[in-house]
């Protein structure tokens, strides 16, 4: 059983068959996005060659290999990102985009982590490779969503920087336990001041866009840098370029899905050697706090839509 069209109706698909490069994985669970939102309400179609319904990550067990090179897959517990078609019982994907079950996560709680992972490592990994001169300061917007509860405890418990992240008052306790120093919650703290007094931020994630755009570059430090991930809140807003220009500023916006194949392949394997350690030790973990039936992935839809959920939401295939 699938949830293959846009309605999000359940339907039934065939089997995918599995390409030379491939592996199949029966699905234990997969990871909800808003990028699955998007994709339902037309406006973030499926990569070409990809399946048309929702889905860019999942858990699961692989069954079957394209060839031989990949037969010590079989049978493996897995996470996996895709470029889409994860809401199904079985998908075929790239053996290059699979990682190992880590070793203290729960199956289906392994399918919040790749796009997370894979999303965050790709846009402020560089934390761990640069040694800047004293302690750095990290701001992630949205801290209690999926990729923020991922992207916090990353700043601060592997790159071991003083971690602000923005989300309302209530989640502060969780995302203190997360390692969270600072939480500015956004409906009455202004965190472009508050930043700017204690020095600026160094890194700043931010999944809002254009409505975060001028007071994030007034937060940034000096040489800070800018990761914009989502627009949530917009997708055009002016610069001043006279600002970014005295701050020696670093502006970058990506996206992780439209990467070409090679590139997904790289951050999987930089992700497996740089963060899958600490997952296997339990020194970070997914935050999984809201599990949902398949068949019912137009309420979990609905839920990550009113906003208010702490952590990730997946789909249950059993």
């Amino acid at each position: 059983m699938t949830v293959a069209d846009g309605s999000l109706t359940a339907a039934q698909v065939p089997e995918p068959a599995t390409g030379p490069d491939e592996v199949l994985i029966e699905v234990a669970a997969a990871g909800v996005n808003r990028a699955d939102l998007l994709q339902v309400a037309g406006h973030y179609p499926s990569p070409p060659g990809a399946p048309a319904w929702p889905g860019l990550e999942v858990s699961g067990t692989i069954v079957n290999v394209g060839s031989d090179d990949n037969a010590a897959l079989l049978n493996a517990e897995v996470c996996a990102l895709l470029p889409g078609g994860g809401y199904a019982q079985y998908v075929a994907v790239d053996a290059g985009l699979v990682l190992p079950k880590p070793e203290n996560v729960d199956l289906v709680d392994a399918a919040g982590l790749p796009e997370a992972a894979a999303t965050v490592y790709s846009n402020i990994g560089y934390l761990l490779r640069e040694n800047a001169a004293g302690k750095r300061r990290v701001l992630v917007h949205g801290g209690a969503g999926g990729i923020g509860t991922f992207a916090v405890q990353f700043a601060r418990k592997l790159a071991g920087a003083e971690t602000w992240t923005t989300a309302r008052s209530d989640w502060a306790e969780k995302l203190q336990a997360l390692g969270t120093d600072r939480v500015v919650d956004y409906r009455n703290e202004d965190f472009a001041a508050l930043a700017m007094e204690a020095g600026g931020a160094d890194a700043i994630l931010d999944v809002i866009g254009a409505a975060y755009f001028e007071p994030n570059l007034k937060a940034l430090a000096q040489d800070g840098r800018l990761a914009i991930i989502g627009l949530q809140q917009g997708n055009a807003a002016q610069i001043h370029l006279g600002g970014l220009l005295a701050k020696r500023a670093t502006i970058t916006g990506t996206t992780l899905r439209a990467r070409p194949l090679e590139q997904r392949r790289q951050i999987l394997a930089e992700v497996f050697e740089h963060v899958w350690p600490a997952l296997d030790a339990g020194e970070i973990e997914p935050v999984v706090t809201t599990r949902i039936p398949l068949q019912e992935a137009a309420e979990a839809h609905k839920r990550m839509a009113a906003g208010g959920n702490f952590g990730k939401i997946v789909l249950t295939a059993k």
